[in-house]
Order: C-alpha cells, then sequence, then structure tokens
C-alpha cells in the first residue's frame, strides 16, 4: 500500500498535477509516511522534471509549474518536517534580482525548489541596489548570496555587488551564485562568482552540495 502510494505521488509529480499531489501528500500522512519520506519523493519527481527538462521535452511554464506545486505541497508537509533539535541552525541565504531588472518568475522558482534543503531564505525582491544586498549580508550574516539577472543590460550589476563585497571585506564571508537567462558560465567566472546556476535545478544542486560539504 503504502509502495503504491509513492509510486502514484511520483507520477503526479511529474505530470504536474496538482490536486492529486496534494490529494496524495494527504493520504500518504494518514498512512503513516514520515515527512522526510514523502519529500525524497517529492525531489525525485522534481529531478525527473529536470530531465525532461534538459531533453527538451519541458519548457519554462513546466518548470514554473513544478516550482507551485512544490510550494503547495511543502505547506502540508512543513509542519511534520519541522527540527525536533533544540537550538538547530538553517543556512541563511539571501537572494534578489539586481538593480534595473524587475523579473522573479526565475528567482521565485529557485526559492521554492530551495526550501525543502531547509534554508532560510531573505528575499529582496527585484531591482535590489548593491548597496541593499551588502546592507542584509551584514545584517543577516548569510553563507550564500544568490543575485538574479534576465536582462543583457543588468548584468553589471552582478559585477558591482560582488566587488562592494570585496571594499567592504565581506567576499570570503559568502558564497555567491549567480543566474537568469543572459548569464553564463563565463561571466560568472568573468565577475568572480562561486557558482553559476542554469536554472533552478542546477542551483539546488550546487547549494545542496555546498551545504553537504560544509560550505
Amino acid at each position: 500500500m503504502i509502495t503504491d502510494i509513492k509510486e502514484e505521488l511520483f507520477k503526479s509529480v511529474v505530470e504536474l498535477n496538482m490536486e492529486k499531489t496534494i490529494d496524495l501528500c494527504k493520504v500518504a500522512l494518514e498512512h503513516g509516511i514520515e515527512a522526510k519520506g514523502i519529500l525524497e519523493v517529492l525531489l525525485k519527481g522534481l529531478d525527473e522534471i529536470g530531465k525532461r527538462y534538459e531533453r527538451s521535452e519541458y519548457f519554462i511554464p513546466e518548470l514554473i509549474a513544478a516550482g507551485e506545486l512544490m510550494k503547495e505541497a511543502l505547506e502540508i508537509l512543513k509542519p511534520h518536517l519541522a527540527s525536533k533539535e533544540p537550538g538547530a541552525k538553517r543556512v541563511k541565504m539571501v537572494i534578489g534580482t539586481v538593480e534595473g531588472d524587475i523579473h522573479d518568475i526565475g528567482k521565485n522558482l529557485v526559492i521554492t525548489l530551495l526550501l525543502p534543503l531547509g534554508l532560510e531564505i531573505i528575499d529582496l525582491g527585484v531591482d535590489v541596489p548593491a548597496e541593499k544586498f551588502i546592507e542584509a549580508v551584514k545584517i543577516h550574516k548569510p553563507k550564500i548570496l544568490g543575485l538574479s539577472a534576465l536582462l543583457t543590460t543588468t548584468m553589471p550589476q552582478m559585477k558591482k555587488v560582488i566587488e562592494t563585497l570585496k571594499k567592504e571585506n565581506l567576499r570570503d564571508t559568502v558564497k555567491v551564485i549567480v543566474g537568469g537567462r543572459p548569464v553564463t558560465p563565463e561571466f560568472a567566472r568573468e565577475i568572480g562568482a562561486d557558482a553559476y546556476g542554469e536554472d533552478g535545478f542546477s542551483a539546488r544542486e550546487i547549494i545542496s552540495k555546498w551545504i553537504m560539504e560544509d560550505l
């Protein structure tokens, strides 16, 4: 019975069936399946969606739908996923779309896909100037900083943020990951970023590895 529920849940995620996924998450909990086990199935489904995207079987609309599906499923699981360890600390991440750019679809998708990792995410929103990123790093002391840009004209703002981090002697305190449609691995290296996330799935993979390696 439990195996059947997990198989159906995986299938519903891959097919992007929001209603069925939510219902199956509730059924799984009612049958005593631990939230962690349900989350593993959800992530397995997300990985399959990512593979289909790479094979051009799924496209941006499907990725956005996957993000929304995951967000809703996590709302069901959150009360059951809370850490039972007193004083347990979560890795902090500050993220935002750089100054001059008001696109947030990609950023929001990344945030949704990262939530299962247990990160404490501070979302600065869109059109964020370098100074605001620096202020957030000083206040929140995150281990990870995510910069998003969907316009070629705003990409230089990513470089400005990293250069300002250096001037403020903060660069060594935080790992910087950049992404967005016009961004390339070459550009990321050129401006001194630690990583380039091609999409939400690759960003999640990179950040997950950082966390496992204790950053």
